[in-house]
């Protein structure tokens, strides 16, 4: 099943939760399905976990990216996504091990989310607020285990927070109108997509090593800060991406650029 009909999917099938709904679940080393769910399982990673698992694992993230990541070839993809790669013989995920998660602190989103899911309703639907969901699989035996949690509660305690706020950035420019209806398509600006979002050293080297602020103004101080800040520098691409890949005035022209930009204009 792609992400697609898995979408799809959960539109029509799942029970719709609020933030307010109770669920049981637990999961511990005592549990006879421990690490299970990390096995055969698709990751897809967002810019912010690629920026905490490199930091954790000391890399850079071109690094992390050959050796940790796949990118999944679907019809309908309309901008570069990124999988975290399994093992090649055990399928089981990289990080894992008997005792547990490896980069526990810094896993990636969706792990730190299960068994809760968020949707956004189909576009052509009344409905317009997201949603939660329960991802309930066969393997699981959590949700036999007395805990509660309200939806809330458990998103809380994941510390999902700071991960939510970036995904709500990286949301504007990945389900952009012109990104969604396919406008985007020029394979040098779904690079300049991919380099941004998912390899920041690399985004760093060209911001950096190039004449980028001679068109682009930045105050000295925000300049300073990015040159080790992945958090800023990211946030500082995706108004970049908004820029270059539709147009929008996100970030200011340097005034000669600016007279330049105006002649191709016109």
């Amino acid at each position: 099943m792609d992400r697609k009909e898995f979408q799809e999917k959960v539109l029509k099938e799942y029970p719709r939760m609020k933030a307010s709904d109770v669920f049981k679940f637990r999961c511990h080393p005592g549990i006879s399905c421990y690490n299970k769910c990390c096995n055969d399982v698709n990751i897809f990673l967002t810019p912010y976990d690629i920026i905490r698992l490199k930091r954790r694992l000391g890399i850079s993230s071109s690094e992390f990216l050959a050796k940790y990541a796949i990118l999944p070839i679907e019809e309908n993809l309309k901008h570069p996504v990124v999988m975290l790669k399994m093992d090649e013989k055990t399928l089981d995920c990289p990080f894992v091990g008997e005792k547990g998660c490896s980069v526990y602190e810094d896993r990636p989103w969706s792990c730190r989310m299960f068994p809760v899911g968020s949707a956004s309703p189909d576009e052509k639907s009344e409905e317009k607020e997201e949603f939660y969901f329960l991802l309930k699989e066969d393997v699981c035996k959590g949700f036999e285990e007395d805990k509660e949690w309200t939806v809330a509660e458990w998103l809380e305690n994941q510390r999902t927070r700071e991960y939510e706020e970036i995904g709500e950035e990286f949301k504007k420019i990945s389900l952009h109108p012109k990104m969604v209806s396919g406008q985007v398509k020029e394979p040098v600006k779904l690079e300049m997509f991919y380099t941004v979002c998912y390899d920041i050293d690399k985004f760093r080297d060209l911001v950096y090593n190039s004449t980028f602020f001679k068109r682009f103004k930045a105050d000295e101080e925000l300049k300073e800060k990015m040159k080790t800040d992945d958090v800023e520098l990211l946030k500082y691409g995706f108004k970049f991406l908004r820029f270059s890949l539709f147009g929008e005035r996100a970030l200011e022209l340097t005034e000669d650029y600016q007279k330049i930009f105006e002649k191709r204009v016109n």
